[in-house]
C-alpha cells in the first residue's frame, strides 16, 4: 500500500498524469463533437495540463500549498478551450483541498476529487450533463477506500462508467457515436495519477482511425473566443453577465486579479471591446470554429471541390491578422512575437492542408528555424514546402493578396517577394523597460513605435506613435490598413487617419494582444 503523498509526489503524480495524458491527445481530439466538432479538445485540455505543469516546475514543491497554487494557478492562465477552461477549474477545486494539508492520503484525495467537480459545475453558467463535468462528478462520488491506490482505482472505475453512458445524454455524440472528449481526457489523467502510484509505464499511443467530426456536414458554428484579463476589481459575476448576451459555451472565472473568459460567439470584436472596460486585456484567441471543422473535412479528402495544387500557411498574431489571412486563402498558425509555434504546430498545419505543395509565411524571423524544419520534414514524407521568409506581418499579408491556390509556387513566389518588398510595417506598443536603443530613450510603459521590426520613435500616447510612423514612412505608399490592439478604441484610430487624406485607410478589429496598433502601408 502505497504511503500518503507529501508535496513533491503530488508534484511528482501531475507531472506524470501529465505525461500520459499526452499520449491520447489525438484520441481526444478524434473524439471531440461537442459543443462544436472542432477536433481540438485535446490539445487544449492538454496546454491547461503544461501551463500547470511549468507552474510546478517553478514553484517551492516542498510545501504543499505553493503544489496548490501551481495547480490552480498555472492550469487558470494556460486554459484554453471550453474543456480545458473548465479542467482548470476542477483543479482548482481540487487545489483548494491541498491547501493547509501535508500530504494527500487516500481521505483527502476524494474529498479534493468532490471538490474539483464541485469548482467546474460552479464555473459554468449552464451546466450541461453528459460533458467532462458529469464524469468528473461521477469520479468523486463513486471514489471510496482509505489507500490512494484504492480512492483512485474506484473513482477511475465510476468515471469510465459515467463516460461510457454520456451519449446517452448527449445527442450530438450519440449521432457521432462516441462519448465525450472531455470526459475521456479525464479518464485518462485519473489514469495517469494511477499510473504513478502503481509506477507503471507510460502506454504507447492508440492508433487514431476515424475522426467523429466528419459525421457533421459544414455549418456555421461561430468563433470560439477567449480572454485573459489582469487588473480586474470588479466581480467576475459582472463580467460574466456583461458577456452573457454574446453567445454560449461561456466560462468566465478568476483568480488573483486575472479573469478568464471562454465564449462561442458570432460577434467576437463586440465582446472583446466589452471586457475591455473592467480590466487590462492581455491574451486573446479568436478560432474560427466554421474554418476548424473544414479543415478537418479537407483533411480527409470529404469536400467535393477539386483540390488546387498549392496552399498557404502563415503563422499569424491576433484575432483580426489571423482572420485577414484566412480570408486570402491562408491556413492560420497561432503564433509570432513572444508566442514562437513549435516544428510540431506548424508541421501540423502543413500537413493539414489538402493541397500537393504548400508555401510557408513564419512572417517573423524568430519562427524561420521552426519554419525550415517544419518544411524539410513536411518534404521527407512527400510534400513540395517553400517557405517565404516574411520578416513581419506586414510582409505576409502584402504576399498573401498574391496567392491564388491555382497557380504553381513558382509563379507565385516571384510576385509574392515583389508584395512583400513593397510593404512597412508599423507596430505600436508599450516598454517593458526603462533602457536607450540607438540613441532612442525609452521608458517602462511608454508607447514605442517600430518600422519593420526596428525601434524608430517614442512618444506620449499610441496615437501619437501610430501618426508619426506613418508620416515616416507613407512616401509612395497608397493604402494603410489599421489593426485595433484589444485596448485600442476605433474612435482613435478614426482620428488619426483623418490625418491622412492621400491614403485609403481600412481600420479593423483584431490585433495582435499587447498591440495598440498594427499597420501595414502599401
Amino acid at each position: 500500500m502505497a504511503k500518503p503523498w507529501g508535496s513533491e509526489a503530488v508534484a511528482e503524480a501531475f507531472r506524470y498524469a501529465t505525461r500520459w495524458f499526452q499520449v491520447y491527445v489525438e484520441e481526444l481530439n478524434a473524439l471531440n463533437v461537442y459543443p462544436v466538432p472542432d477536433g481540438d479538445t485535446g490539445t487544449n485540455m492538454l496546454h491547461t495540463l503544461e501551463a500547470a505543469r511549468r507552474e510546478l516546475d517553478l514553484a517551492d514543491t516542498s510545501r504543499m500549498d505553493q503544489v496548490a497554487r501551481a495547480l490552480a494557478y498555472g492550469s487558470l492562465l494556460g486554459a484554453r478551450g471550453n474543456s480545458g477552461v473548465i479542467l482548470s477549474q476542477i483543479l482548482r477545486g481540487f487545489a483548494e483541498a491541498l491547501k493547509g494539508k501535508k500530504a494527500l492520503d487516500g481521505p483527502l484525495l476524494r474529498r479534493a476529487l468532490r471538490m474539483g467537480a464541485e469548482s467546474g459545475y460552479k464555473a459554468v453558467m449552464r451546466p450541461v450533463e453528459g460533458t467532462i463535468l458529469t464524469v468528473a462528478r461521477a469520479a468523486g462520488e463513486g471514489a471510496r477506500g482509505e489507500a490512494l491506490e484504492e480512492v483512485l482505482e474506484t473513482a477511475l472505475e465510476a468515471a469510465r462508467e459515467a463516460l461510457e453512458r454520456t451519449p446517452e445524454l448527449l445527442p450530438a455524440l450519440r449521432q457521432a457515436g462516441v462519448v465525450d472528449a472531455g470526459g475521456a481526457g479525464y479518464v485518462r489523467l485519473l489514469e495517469g495519477m494511477r499510473g504513478y502510484a502503481l509506477g507503471l509505464p507510460l502506454p504507447e499511443p492508440p492508433k487514431v482511425e476515424r475522426y467523429a467530426q466528419t459525421a457533421f456536414a459544414t455549418e456555421e458554428f461561430g468563433y470560439c473566443t477567449e480572454f485573459l484579463m489582469e487588473g480586474v476589481e470588479v466581480p467576475v459575476e459582472r463580467i460574466r453577465e456583461a458577456v452573457a448576451p454574446f453567445g454560449d459555451s461561456l466560462l468566465v472565472v478568476g483568480a488573483e486579479g486575472y479573469v478568464k473568459g471562454h465564449i462561442h460567439t458570432d460577434d467576437p470584436d463586440g465582446l472583446l471591446a466589452t471586457v475591455a472596460r473592467f480590466g487590462r486585456v492581455v491574451r486573446t484567441k479568436v478560432e474560427d470554429m466554421t474554418q476548424q471543422h473544414t479543415e478537418i473535412l479537407s483533411t480527409f479528402g470529404l469536400l467535393a471541390e477539386e483540390v488546387p495544387p498549392t496552399g498557404l500557411v502563415a503563422v499569424a498574431l491576433g484575432h483580426g491578422v489571423a482572420r485577414a489571412f484566412r480570408s486570402l486563402g491562408a491556413r492560420v498558425v497561432a503564433g509570432g512575437q513572444t508566442q514562437n509555434p513549435s516544428v510540431e504546430d506548424l508541421l501540423a498545419a502543413i500537413r493539414s492542408v489538402p493541397n500537393p505543395k504548400v508555401i510557408l509565411l513564419p512572417n517573423n524571423p524568430n519562427v524561420f528555424l521552426a519554419a525550415t524544419e517544419a518544411a524539410k520534414l513536411a518534404r521527407e514524407a512527400g510534400k513540395e514546402v517553400h517557405v517565404l521568409k516574411t520578416r513581419t506581418l506586414g510582409q505576409g499579408l502584402a504576399a498573401a493578396v498574391r496567392y491564388t491556390p491555382e497557380a504553381l509556387p513558382e509563379e507565385l513566389l516571384p510576385e509574392m517577394e515583389e508584395a512583400m518588398a513593397g510593404a512597412v510595417t508599423l507596430e505600436v506598443t508599450w516598454a517593458s523597460r526603462d533602457a536607450e536603443v540607438e540613441g532612442l530613450k525609452v521608458l517602462k510603459d511608454r508607447p514605442i513605435g517600430l518600422l519593420d521590426g526596428r525601434l524608430v520613435l517614442v512618444g506620449e500616447t499610441p496615437e501619437e506613435v501610430v501618426e508619426g510612423l506613418v508620416r515616416m514612412a507613407q512616401e509612395g505608399k497608397e493604402v494603410l490598413t489599421l489593426f485595433l490592439g484589444p485596448n485600442t478604441p476605433k474612435e482613435k484610430a478614426q482620428g488619426v487617419a483623418q490625418k491622412f487624406p492621400g491614403l485609403a485607410v481600412e481600420i479593423l478589429p483584431g490585433g495582435p494582444d499587447l498591440y495598440a496598433y498594427l499597420g501595414v502601408l502599401e
